[in-house]
């Protein structure tokens, strides 16, 4: 009975474990003297609904008239079978790629950078199939279920003249 609830905790514990670990480090040689979240703003998260991924906006005080780069970059998987006429499982190809968005349309007023929320979409389930090659052209491609999935993200805001992120969000 001790071990089934041992178990029981562990696998509780495990739903409540974050999906995305975010880390700000606005010291030194990440982000200019006196930068902190603007009253009202925080931390950006970042969430995923299907195929996208999406983070939030913020603001970030004491920034003088240093602007800054915002890359969200995911990367994604698929496997696709390649089956014959018969019906019949001949191959598997797993397909990676990765999709990118950036935000060069970052704000810094009265020395404040506003940072917009940004997102990125997946591949389309046809551009993973035109991206496997079958053995034999008169075979079928046809993606796994479950497939395509993320394998994870990463979310940095870095400032011009940095050379390390000032904040990172990262998740599976």
């Amino acid at each position: 009975m001790h071990k089934l609830s041992t178990i029981a905790v562990c696998a509780i514990g495990a739903l409540a474990l974050p999906t995305a670990l975010a880390v700000t480090n606005f010291g030194g040689n990440t982000a200019p003297a006196g930068a902190h979240y603007a009253q009202g703003s925080s931390e950006p998260t970042c969430s995923v609904s299907g195929l996208t991924v999406s983070c939030t906006g913020t603001a970030i005080g004491g920034v003088g008239n240093t602007d800054a780069d915002l890359v969200l970059s995911v990367s994604y998987s698929a496997t696709v079978q390649c089956r014959n006429r018969g019906g019949q499982i001949v191959e598997v190809k797993t397909q990676f790629t990765t999709n990118s968005s950036s935000d060069s349309d970052t704000r810094v007023r009265n020395g404040t950078l506003t940072v917009s929320p940004i997102s990125v979409t997946g591949p389309s389930d046809a551009t993973f199939e035109s991206r496997a090659t079958c053995p034999n052209g008169n075979w079928t491609k046809v993606l796994v279920e479950g497939s395509p999935s993320i394998t994870g993200f990463s979310y940095t805001l870095t400032f011009k003249g940095y050379l390390a992120p000032a904040i990172t969000v990262t998740g599976p």
